[in-house]
């Protein structure tokens, strides 16, 4: 049952008749009628009934003009959101876990004051894992690390974070020992991948890798003594007892990553861009 169908059922009724209501719809007398009864045969039902000059609703035409006055409206109401400019309805947003935890409860406070009317959802994940979510429409945008593909998404820098390798306060520096155990998120992770290029470099492998999920977990092996691990320098100020760690800067080259808000190429959305003026504000 198509809506162009229900609209010339719904037309039929509201102007009393086929002649008017094909005036209304520009469309000529033979192809509402052809189109009325497609509409009664798929439905295997009567719509109207003559009497005289008139076409009067039989009870199952009744039955179908409530539902499709309803079914009009909600269409209606449709295309309205997708071209309202004021934030409204579900925003699936994804979001790296140190993101999630570090830098975005702030710009969430800020969005759900501003925009009441929007109900958030996040889920975390790595940003392989999002960039996937947001192409297949599981989430409407992520948060995840550079470098983002320009041709499959629209993106806005939202966060530039330094990163630094993190060891125990033990552990010398690392011109004198490479940490033999890396700990890192699950295969997917940006900086996961740039630490396995900081040890490609130096043409070394560490002896053991630790995955873990959480980047407090990873900083509270850290602490222990348990290996290295590299993590926005955002990230490590949030552990407890930071005077457990020896902080090693990276080179110039290696120090700086920048998190992306990414959406599918050419999707306009009043949520996302409401995320991203807010994320474009400068910081208290």
């Amino acid at each position: 049952m198509e809506l162009s169908d229900l609209r010339i059922f719904s037309a039929v009724v509201r102007e009393g008749g086929v002649t008017r209501a094909a005036e209304r719809l520009h469309r000529v007398q033979s192809n509402v009628t052809t189109r009325i009864r497609q509409l009664e045969d798929h439905l295997g039902v009567k719509l109207f009934k003559r009497e005289g000059k008139r076409l009067v609703l039989t009870p199952a035409g009744h039955t179908l003009l409530g539902y499709a006055d309803r079914l009009l409206s909600l269409a209606q109401d449709a295309e309205a959101a997708l071209h309202d400019e004021n934030p409204r309805g579900h925003f699936r947003l994804g979001a790296m876990e140190s993101t999630a935890a570090v830098r975005l409860p702030g710009p969430l406070t800020v969005y759900a004051e501003r925009y009441p009317q929007v109900v958030l959802e996040l889920r975390t994940g790595n940003s392989q894992e999002l960039a996937t979510a947001v192409l297949n429409g599981d989430v409407d945008a992520a948060l995840i690390g550079e470098p983002v593909a320009e041709a499959k998404f629209d993106s806005i820098v939202a966060f530039e974070d330094e990163l630094a390798i993190v060891t125990s306060k033990a552990h010398p520096p690392l011109e004198e020992a490479v940490p033999q155990t890396m700990i890192v998120f699950e295969h997917g992770c940006r900086y996961r991948k740039q630490l396995e290029g900081w040890y490609a470099e130096r043409r070394e492998m560490p002896e053991r890798t630790i995955e873990l999920r959480s980047h407090h977990a990873m900083l509270g092996c850290v602490a222990a003594g348990m290996g290295a691990a590299l993590l926005p320098k955002s990230v490590i100020s949030t552990f407890p007892d930071c005077k457990r760690f020896r902080i090693h800067t990276l080179p110039e080259k290696d120090r700086r990553l920048r998190t992306m808000l990414a959406w599918q190429k050419g999707v306009r959305s009043a949520r996302i861009e409401a995320l991203a003026a807010i994320l474009r504000e400068p910081a208290e």
